[in-house]
């Protein structure tokens, strides 16, 4: 979504790198930057004023003139006031103190409020509630048999007493007012924790909708409000939200597609201009594809610092602990790196997601773009096949692996013998550098590799006992002659001469008054 913005103020902070000082022609010119980039991302014409004259202000004050770094004090301030119109901290669904929480989703029509119904549901769901969907929509042809579905996908029932209308040419004879109301009074008896209501939506914004939906939240006095958004609506999301601001007073903003390539405007400027919090983020087709936006962390994406707070959530979230202590006693065993522990890997990274949304929250993502989009999610489906086409003694044993079995297995994956080739060379320098890892190398090529090793030679050393003599008179007079020996060293002393020696510093023609240092006064 902002890989455009990403690029044009990555490409402007490149400019500032070495610099020790920056003149005030240098900020000029950054700000300037930053303004084109921003009003070519969509952004609104009064949020981007706002923004650069705040990042201007500071970037002439004492904070970047006396920083050691200026160009980095530059990105960190342009960070924080990104922070800032984003929404500034994260904030979470405010629940009822007497259930169930009753949440509406309102917005225009194709925004996407009924999939995002169901990827909140079963979110909330994940979370250890008993979600319930309210199918208020009976305009849009077939809307309820859609949230119906989500619902079903989700693990969470729908309340849905009316069909909705089937046909655009069908016209609409349900009142969803009364459908809201009975779903909330439905979930009061089924002890259903949090209600979703999602309502009808227009092509544009009129009254008889905000009508609709002033009607529905008077209805049932939700505990939130949230305004869907299309992330790639561009310039119009500012009037689209104060419209549904002054309609139905939302209490939060969801941005859906933010997987899209559209510039992403409208997630910079929504949160300005309404004064509301960004809650949440669809990011793709899938109910999975759901995270709550956190501010500081898209900042971060925005200016190519990566996600790694994300990443590190969404490997707790999905990764088998049970199969983490297995890798991890076999690291500690150093016991061999198999195919088989390289296929139960690669499932695990295959359950975190999209391996292009995972390299993508990686920090530099940006410098590798190319790469990272010509990248083929089937690549990873090509190397199982490759594994699964061997028998288990070859993945245990990959060297037994002759020309006839890569050709056999090549024949069985539906992939070429130097695919196979290919990926047998791989492992096999991955297995090279898990066995010195688990020796304690680090990874090969990186600084500090190798000193783990010599770390464990050194405590090996340290922790050698001296030779003990069973008899004590023998270990008396051990001691004893150890003493005499260096009690008859020479001792040293200046000019490598020992102690004892007759010396003349006159020999040495040194300057007068020089004696005095050698002891001789």
């Amino acid at each position: 979504m902002f890989n455009s913005l990403s690029d044009r103020l990555t490409a402007t902070f490149k400019n500032l790198r070495g610099k020790g000082r920056l003149t005030e022609a240098d900020i000029d010119g950054t700000v300037r930057e930053i303004r084109r980039a921003l009003l070519d991302a969509d952004v609104a014409v009064s949020v981007v004023r706002a923004f650069v004259a705040q990042v201007k202000e500071r970037a002439l004050g004492a904070e970047v003139s006396e920083s050691l770094n200026p160009g980095q004090q530059v990105v960190k301030i342009v960070n924080e006031e990104l922070v800032g119109i984003l929404g500034g901290e994260t904030r979470r669904l405010n629940l009822a103190k007497n259930p169930p929480t009753v949440i509406m989703l309102a917005g225009l029509q194709g925004a996407g409020k009924t999939t995002l119904a169901g990827k909140l549901a079963k979110h909330l769901k994940s979370e250890g509630h008993t979600p319930m969907l309210v199918a208020c929509d009976l305009q849009r042809p077939n809307a309820v048999k859609q949230l119906q579905i989500n619902g079903e996908r989700a693990g969470v029932p729908v309340y849905a007493p009316h069909p909705g209308v089937s046909s655009e040419f069908d016209t609409p004879t349900g009142d969803p007012v009364a459908v809201a109301r009975d779903g909330i009074a439905e979930a009061k008896s089924k002890l259903h924790d949090v209600v979703i209501v999602d309502t009808a939506g227009r092509l544009g914004v009129d009254t008889e909708m905000m009508a609709q939906a002033a009607n529905i939240r008077a209805a049932i006095n939700p505990d939130e409000v949230l305004f869907v958004i299309d992330a790639m609506i561009g310039q119009d999301a500012v009037n689209t939200a104060q419209a549904f601001h002054e309609g139905v007073d939302f209490t939060g903003v969801v941005l859906s597609k933010l997987d899209g390539d559209a510039r992403g405007g409208a997630a910079l400027s929504v949160a300005s201009v309404t004064g509301k919090p960004v809650m949440f983020a669809s990011t793709g087709e899938n109910l999975d594809d759901f995270e709550i936006f956190h501010p500081d962390r898209m900042a971060s994406r925005i200016l190519d610092m990566g996600d790694v707070m994300t990443l590190i959530e969404q490997a707790e979230k999905n990764w088998d602990k049970g199969e983490a202590e297995r890798m991890a006693k076999k690291f500690a065993d150093q016991e061999d790196f198999t195919l088989d522990d390289f296929l139960a890997q690669m499932a695990q990274i295959k359950k975190m997601g999209s391996m292009k949304k995972l390299l993508g929250m990686m920090p530099g993502a940006q410098i590798s773009r190319q790469q990272l989009e010509q990248f083929d999610e089937r690549q990873i489906d090509r190397v199982e096949a490759i594994v699964r086409s061997m028998t288990p003694h070859e993945r245990v044993a990959p060297k037994i692996i002759n020309g006839s079995r890569r050709a056999r297995i090549a024949k069985g994956s539906g992939v070429s013998v130097s695919e196979v080739n290919q990926m047998l060379e791989r492992f096999t320098e991955a297995q090279k550098m898990m066995k010195k890892m688990a020796a304690g190398g680090g990874i090969p090529g990186m600084p500090g590799a190798g000193k783990g090793a010599a770390r464990k030679a050194k405590a090996k050393g340290k922790g050698k006992k001296q030779q003990k003599f069973g008899n004590p008179a023998k270990a008396a007079q051990a001691e004893l002659e150890a003493k005499n020996k260096k009690s008859s060293a020479p001792a040293g002393a200046s000019f490598g001469q020992g102690a004892n020696q007759d010396f003349d510093p006159s020999s040495l023609n040194l300057p007068a008054g020089f004696e005095k240092y050698l002891g001789n006064k």
